[in-house]
C-alpha cells in the first residue's frame, strides 16, 4: 500500500483544509479524507461569525492572528470568487449585573492583548443598533474589527490552494479507523483500503472521539445539536453580528440580505441529531424578535441544524496526543470556524517538527488528566 503521505486529515471541514494548505506550503504531501463533501459537518452550518472577542488569553491571541489571516487571505490563496470577509463588528449585549461584569473582564483582557474592543453604555449600545429593543439593556462589549465570512467559499479557498501545492482530497471517503501500535500510529483505514501514513489528525468534530478511543485515548466531549434558521433578504438594516449571552440568542445579517437567526439551547439533544424542529422556530423568533422587533414579519426560508462537539471546558483539544503520530483538532465547542486560520498553520508547524507560533500546550488533551482546564466565558 502506498507511502507517500506526509499526513492523513480526517475531516473535509475548514480546519482540515485549512491544515493541508499550510502542509503543502512547507512542501509535505497531505491528503485529506471527507466522509461526506467538503463543509458538510459543522463547518458549513455554522452562524460563520469571526471575532476577537474571547474571554481566555490563547483565544484572543488566536483570534488577533485569525482576523489578520482573512483581512488578506483572499489574495494569499489565490481564490477568484469571494469569500465574503466583511467586518461590520460584534456586539455582545448583557442583561444582567453578572454578564455585564464578565463582559468587563473580557474587555480588559482583550484591550490589554492590543484588541480594539469597548464597553458601550445602554445609550451608545442603541446608537449603534438602533432598532434594537432598551428593554433591560445593560450595556455590551463591541469589537467594529469582528465580522463575518462565507464558511463555504473559506473552505473551497483552502482546499484549491492546498491542491494546487500537491495536496489530495478524497470527498466520499470515511476513514472506519486508525491503524497505529505501542510505536504509533500507522495510517488508516478505508472502504477502500488501509492507508499508511507516519501521522494523522482527526479533525471529525463529533466523530473524533470514536475513532481514537480503540488507540486507548479518552477525549471528553459531547456532541449536542444546535439550530439555525434564515430569512429572506431584506434592504440593510443592521451591521454587527447580536450575540446575547443571557438567552443564548444570536443574529446577524449576511452580505446578501437574510438574517441568519439561533439560539445555544443547552436543553437540545445530545448527540448525533441532525434534525430541525417546529420548536425551535417558534422559541427563535420569540426571543429575538423581542431584542429587535424590526425582524417580525420577517419570512423564513430555511433552517437547519447542526452539532457542537463540546468540551468540559468549552475549548479546543489541539496538538500531539499519547499516540506518536496522531494529533487532534477537536472540541471547538461551537466557535470553530474562524480559528481556521491560526490552528492549520500552527498543527502544520506541530507536524514538521517546528515551534508553534502561538504556545497551544494549554489546548492539549492531558488538561484532562491534569485537571487544568481554562474555561472559555464567551461562548454561546
Amino acid at each position: 500500500m502506498s507511502k507517500c503521505w506526509d499526513a492523513v486529515i480526517i475531516g473535509g471541514g475548514v480546519h482540515g483544509c485549512s491544515l493541508a494548505y499550510h502542509l503543502a506550503s512547507q512542501g509535505l504531501r497531505p491528503l485529506v479524507l471527507e466522509r461526506s463533501y467538503l463543509a458538510s459537518g459543522g463547518t458549513g452550518r455554522s452562524a460563520a461569525g469571526v471575532r476577537h472577542q474571547f474571554g481566555t488569553e490563547v483565544n484572543c491571541l488566536l483570534a488577533i492572528e485569525n482576523i489578520r489571516a482573512f483581512e488578506r487571505i483572499q489574495e494569499e490563496l489565490d481564490y477568484p470568487w469571494d469569500i465574503e470577509f466583511q467586518q461590520g463588528g460584534y456586539l455582545l449585549i448583557a442583561y444582567s449585573e453578572g454578564q455585564l461584569g464578565q463582559f468587563q473582564e473580557n474587555v480588559a483582557l482583550q484591550q490589554r492583548l492590543g484588541i480594539d474592543s469597548v464597553m458601550l453604555s445602554p445609550e451608545e449600545t442603541l446608537r449603534l443598533v438602533p432598532e434594537l429593543n432598551p428593554e433591560g439593556v445593560l450595556g455590551a462589549s463591541y469589537c467594529a474589527k469582528d465580522g463575518h465570512v462565507n464558511p463555504f467559499h473559506l473552505t473551497w479557498a483552502y482546499a484549491r490552494a492546498a491542491e494546487r501545492l500537491g495536496a489530495t482530497i478524497r470527498q466520499y471517503c470515511p476513514v472506519i479507523s486508525i491503524t497505529g501500535d505501542d510505536r504509533g500510529v500507522r495510517g488508516v483505514v478505508t472502504p477502500d483500503g488501509t492507508i499508511e501514513c507516519p501521522n494523522v489528525v482527526v479533525a471529525a468534530g463529533p466523530w473524533g472521539p470514536s475513532l481514537v478511543e480503540p488507540l486507548g485515548l479518552e477525549v471528553p466531549l459531547y456532541s449536542e445539536r444546535h439550530q439555525i434558521m434564515v430569512t429572506e433578504p431584506v434592504e440593510r438594516f443592521l451591521d454587527p453580528m447580536i450575540l446575547c449571552f443571557d438567552d443564548g440568542t444570536y443574529w446577524k445579517q449576511t452580505p446578501h440580505g437574510s438574517v441568519i437567526m439561533g439560539i445555544g439551547d443547552p436543553m437540545e439533544l445530545k448527540g448525533l441529531f441532525m434534525s430541525s424542529s417546529w420548536s425551535f422556530l417558534e422559541e427563535a423568533a420569540l426571543r429575538i424578535s423581542s431584542h429587535m422587533p424590526s425582524t417580525l414579519g420577517l419570512r423564513v426560508v430555511r433552517q437547519w441544524a447542526g452539532l457542537y462537539d463540546i468540551t468540559p471546558d468549552s475549548q479546543a483539544i489541539i496538538g500531539p496526543t499519547p499516540v506518536e503520530g496522531l494529533y487532534l483538532d477537536l472540541g471547538w465547542s461551537g466557535h470553530g470556524l474562524q480559528f481556521a486560520p491560526s490552528v492549520g498553520r500552527i498543527l502544520a508547524q506541530l507536524i514538521s517538527g517546528q515551534e508553534p507560533f502561538i504556545p497551544v500546550d494549554a489546548l492539549g488533551l492531558d488538561r484532562f488528566q491534569t485537571g487544568r482546564l481554562i474555561p472559555e466565558p464567551a461562548c454561546v
